[in-house]
């Protein structure tokens, strides 16, 4: 497998990343100084699509990326392409994406008592009577931007969730991220899930309606993570630990509100995001606009890169997207896949890496994702640590000791079958 770094002393590290705001921990990282204080040249490749991004990491091109939460779980178990272990030792931010609906199908469920800023199970229950009213017609389409990203389950889940089979009732497709204003607008597709700007884009075309957020769906959930090959992080133990305390870093300052103008202008420019500052400014401010000429909704931690342990890599967030590949056809429940997936996510490295720096780490690696209904301090050395409210809307919890029965809780699923998406996207 083609790698041009070979030795532990090169100091240039090459990043693909996809134009989303929540490549922000990347962006900041190379281009305000905390790569450099680790002895770093943050080399950064901008991509259109998440199929590129895979295969410029699989072979070689790129060192790490802004990669899917679920890439690399799924290249370490070979779903849908090649079985290429990959590792994740750092995650880069918890929220950031949304589900937007076109107009002509926001009207229609307007008609079955939505609204804007109504809550995820509302909302759905609404598209649900349009889809049942409709079921002798073409089935919507909606897109997401790849089969094993979070905006994939988390689209799946929330139609699941208002009883709606995403594999029966609807037909999901894959389209990059940049493209799907320009889908919705077109009329190509009646929704999507997709990482900011690219619903508030549709919003400002006039074409689309917000429906959904990410952190309503399932609060303080992550949707990206710093991916990298096994065998690269084995053989630049260095660089890697480098890289992760400048993300870590990166993150801290993207956070801070004080930042916030300037990394709106930082991402704005071409070679990055290269849409308006006014427009990433929604997503930085948690203050989105759900439909043209509305007024600004506080959306609570609608992105995070570094409050409530933002860019850990939690084992139990890899076994909940793990759980939803089995769920949903993509691969089957044993126990090597359950140890393959819980080996992926790494906060040992993560630890490693950070040890000395006064960072507040969590001393546990995994925890029941929703059980948390407010903020909360958790054990983490001499530090104070809070974790803030993770509920999924339904009120669901996921234990990772329990991944089989909580899989088995769920009525509409596609485990009998395999899930027959175009991964190209």
């Amino acid at each position: 497998m083609a790698d041009n770094t070979k030795t532990e002393e090169r100091t240039v590290v090459r990043a693909g990343f996809m134009p989303l705001v929540d490549c922000a921990p990347l962006v900041v990282a190379a281009c305000k100084g905390f790569a450099e204080n680790e002895g770093l040249t943050l080399q950064l490749v901008r991509e259109s699509s998440w199929a590129t991004i895979r295969d410029k990491v699989v072979f070689g091109h790129f060192e790490v990326a802004h990669m899917l939460a679920g890439m690399p779980i799924a290249r370490s178990l070979g779903i849908g392409h090649l079985t290429v272990p990959m590792i994740a030792p750092c995650a880069l931010g918890l929220g950031g994406n949304a589900i937007t609906v076109s107009a002509p199908l926001f009207e229609s469920m307007e008609q079955e008592r939505a609204g804007l800023g109504a809550a995820p199970a509302s909302n759905g229950a609404a598209l649900a009577r349009v889809v049942r009213k409709r079921a002798s017609s073409a089935p919507l389409v909606f897109a997401m931007v790849y089969p094993v990203s979070s905006h994939n389950y988390e689209l799946r889940y929330w139609l699941a969730a208002a009883g709606i089979h995403p594999d029966r009732d609807v037909r999901l497709v894959v389209i990059p991220p940049p493209l799907m204003a320009d889908a919705i607008s077109a009329g190509h597709i009646d929704g999507f899930c997709v990482g900011e700007p690219w619903n508030s884009m549709a919003v400002e075309a006039g074409t689309g309606r917000i429906v959904a957020t990410k952190s309503e769906i399932w609060r303080q959930s992550p949707g990206k993570v710093l991916g990298c090959r096994r065998d690269w992080a084995d053989a630049n133990a260095g660089r890697l630990a480098a890289l992760i305390r400048a993300l870590y870093h990166a993150g801290q300052w993207a956070d801070d509100p004080a930042n916030h103008e300037e990394l709106a202008h930082l991402l704005a420019q071409p070679r990055h995001v290269g849409e308006p500052a006014r427009i990433i400014m929604r997503a930085l401010s948690g203050r989105m606009v759900l439909a043209p000429g509305a007024d600004p909704i506080a959306i609570p931690d609608f992105q995070n890169f570094h409050r409530h342990a933002a860019t850990f890599p939690w084992r139990s967030h890899a076994l909940w997207f793990f759980s939803q590949m089995v769920r949903w056809g993509q691969t089957t429940l044993t126990a090597d896949n359950l140890a393959t997936t819980a080996g992926v996510y790494r906060p040992d490295l993560y630890r490693a890496a950070l040890a000395g720096t006064g960072a507040a780490l969590p001393a546990a690696s995994s925890k029941v994702e929703g059980a948390l209904t407010r903020s909360e301090a958790v054990a983490a050395g001499k530090r104070a640590l809070t974790l803030g409210p993770d509920g999924f809307f339904d009120g669901r919890t996921f234990d990772p000791d329990r991944v089989e029965a909580y899989i088995d809780s769920f009525e509409i699923n596609s485990r009998n079958g395999s899930l027959e998406i175009d991964p190209e996207g």
